[in-house]
């Protein structure tokens, strides 16, 4: 009798909870309406966009390239690669992105990166996670690409490890901060090409083997905010994989398709 007076009890404490947790977000949402993440229009839910500016987004669905995540245009059959993927296949594994590289897209990865916005990194994480739920499974673990601790100082965050601590919440997977590090620091990628980009992160990581030991046969997923040409995951993949992984997968919000030769 006594446990059951105190399920009730409990059960009676988490209502009354909730109901208090209510009563304030109510509060907070007449304070501080929410606004679109983008524009700052009014909206009805917080953390997200308006109508507007989620037509603006371009979200990379099926079908796509099985291997580096590329939308196609037309449905090409079962496992099907794209041109780019058999030409040059990767050193990581698998890639996906949430959204194509829009102008939109350029917007909230800018202020997420610059303007210490991470209700923008949440709403980032929830796109990717439900991009990408293959990925995401029980044997993975997060690994966050890592920024130059200078350069980190002077953002004072690195997005992507804010990407991958969300993320690793959402999905219920550990996050490794410290299994990859950026030991030379490198030039802005802005500006490059693909071949100056991959020249530029050549030799730019360093992943701690024994660290990476610990997890087994657990696939690494690299989490970054944007994938251009692919230099970067690249250069990671490449970096693990000497250390000892035997299966990389990267996952990005956002990704640009270009050739070599154009720049971002």
């Amino acid at each position: 009798m006594e446990s059951e007076r105190g399920l009730v009890k409990a059960q009676q404490g988490r209502g009354r909870l909730g109901s208090l947790h209510a009563i304030g977000r109510f509060a907070l949402d007449q304070l501080f309406p929410p606004v679109c993440i983008a524009c700052a229009q009014a909206v009805s839910t917080p953390d997200g966009l308006c109508t507007l500016c989620w037509t603006q987004l371009r979200p990379i669905t099926d079908p796509m390239c099985p291997v580096l995540g590329l939308p196609f245009a037309t449905d090409m059959g079962a496992g099907a690669a794209s041109p780019q993927a058999i030409a040059n296949p990767p050193v990581f594994d698998r890639a996906r992105s949430a959204v194509a590289y829009t102008d939109l897209a350029r917007k909230l990865v800018s202020r997420m990166k610059y303007s210490d916005r991470p209700e923008i990194a949440l709403f980032c994480a929830r796109m990717i996670l439900n991009a990408a739920p293959d990925i995401l499974a029980p044997d993975g673990v997060l690994v966050p690409v890592p920024l130059h601790p200078f350069r980190r100082m002077a953002r004072r965050y690195n997005q992507s490890a804010e990407l991958a601590r969300i993320l690793a919440r959402l999905a219920k997977l550990p996050l490794d901060t410290n299994l990859v590090a950026r030991h030379r620091r490198t030039s802005q990628q802005v500006g490059l090409n693909a071949r100056q980009r991959a020249a530029n992160v050549t030799g730019a990581f360093w992943a701690d083997a024994a660290r990476l030991a610990r997890y087994g046969n657990k696939r690494i997923i690299v989490v970054d905010d944007v994938v251009t040409t692919g230099a970067t995951a690249t250069a990671i993949a490449k970096t693990l994989k000497r250390a000892g992984a035997g299966h990389v997968d990267v996952l990005s919000f956002a990704r640009v398709v270009f050739d070599e030769d154009m720049t971002v």
